[in-house]
């Protein structure tokens, strides 16, 4: 019995490319630092190498600590004090990241088809964001956190995509088996693959699978099985 619909949100739910909105928001995110002297370059690396470790984290930690691990490692401990500046960008000026972001009117109709259905939605996007940002990256297409049940993010996620580990954390924390679910995300290898290898019966849209607009009616094929 179906009970819960998982989304991915980065080329799912939210039209992107990944280059440019990254290159666009660092841009953003080094304006803000570099009157502390964080250097753009240094500080761009420094992002990315903490990344790449939340990627890799083996769910011994959340990938908050991960990534404070690595910023501390460069920076020392006393540039911790600044953590909470990255908080405040995520929290205000990340909202203008939605320049370098597409628009996806369709977003709202099928959140409110899903909830119209009485299922769980859960958002399942890569957690190397603080809940903050993911929120207002839902704000980028109109959507925000009160249509979610559950919305992954660094501050709680031990693990990341392409970790099956990641997919088997979300289903344990909202009490639900493979079985009751179902998942759209656009990555073969991030998304359908991983969730897949667990037992998700999966979905994958966009050029290599169904149109978004076809989202809708898949979810109505699953209510009747």
């Amino acid at each position: 019995m179906l009970k819960a619909v998982l989304f991915d949100l980065d080329g799912t739910l939210l039209p992107m490319n990944e280059d440019q909105f990254t290159k666009g928001y660092f841009g953003m995110l080094c304006k803000k630092l570099a009157p502390l002297g964080y250097k753009s370059d240094e500080l761009v690396k420094v992002i990315w190498t903490g990344f790449q470790e939340m990627i890799k984290n083996n769910g011994s930690q959340t990938n908050e600590k991960v990534f404070w691990k690595c910023f501390e490692r460069v920076y020392g401990k006393d540039k911790l004090k600044d953590a909470p500046l990255f908080a405040d960008f995520y929290r205000n000026e990340f909202k203008q990241a939605k320049i370098f972001c597409g628009e996806n009117p369709q977003a709202r109709e099928v959140i409110d088809f899903v909830k119209a259905q009485g299922l769980k939605i859960i958002l399942a996007s890569n957690p190397v964001f603080p809940r903050d940002g993911m929120i207002n990256r839902l704000g980028y297409i109109n959507l925000n956190e009160n249509d979610f049940d559950y919305i992954t993010s660094y501050e709680t996620a031990h693990y990341s995509k392409p970790n099956p580990k990641f997919y088997q954390e979300i289903l344990s924390q909202n009490n639900l088996s493979a079985e009751e679910v179902v998942f759209f995300g656009n990555n073969k290898a991030e998304d359908y693959e991983p969730a897949t290898s667990i037992g998700i019966k999966s979905y994958l849209v966009g050029d290599e699978g169904i149109a978004f607009e076809k989202i809708i009616d898949v979810i109505k094929q699953e209510l009747k099985q």
